[in-house]
């Protein structure tokens, strides 16, 4: 029975030699593939958003052309029927909301100049109180609902 016993654990361990190599390539096959899909699709993001920022980049200096062409003006983001609005001298923010035809029957919650990369707070009570706020050139100004 000593014989029986030891013959017994060579099979497994034959058996276990041979499915290890089969194993590991597979094991290794699936991380390859891993890889390679991986690689993929962040070359493909790239390129995506390489392609999203240079279209980005041409309407910006479309718009910009466009607005010298025209000549100043004041951009305005949100509920509005005319999002450009002609820049002059006495412009201010209410001037300008009422210009572009603000469309929603409710006042403004919030509004925000975008003045050179900067982000200029206007609280709309104020601005129904009068305290309106003039506008330079090539500002935007941002109305949120």
């Amino acid at each position: 029975m000593a014989s029986n016993s030891s013959h017994r654990p060579a099979v497994p361990a034959q058996r276990n030699s041979q499915a290890c190599p089969l194993a590991l390539n597979a094991i290794t096959a699936l991380l390859a593939l891993t890889a390679l899909a991986t690689g993929c699709v962040s070359k493909a993001k790239a390129k995506q958003q390489a392609r999203d920022a240079y279209v980005a980049g041409q309407q910006q200096a479309m718009t910009k052309l466009m607005q010298e062409r025209a000549g100043p003006s004041v951009t305005i983001i949100g509920p509005v029927r005319s999002p450009t609005v002609t820049y002059t001298e006495d412009l201010t923010v209410a001037k300008a909301i009422l210009l572009a035809g603000y469309e929603p029957p409710s006042p403004p919650k919030q509004i925000i100049i975008l003045r050179n990369g900067f982000a200029i707070p206007v609280d709309p009570k104020q601005l129904l109180a009068g305290q309106d706020v003039p506008l330079q050139k090539g500002d935007m100004l941002q109305i949120n609902p």
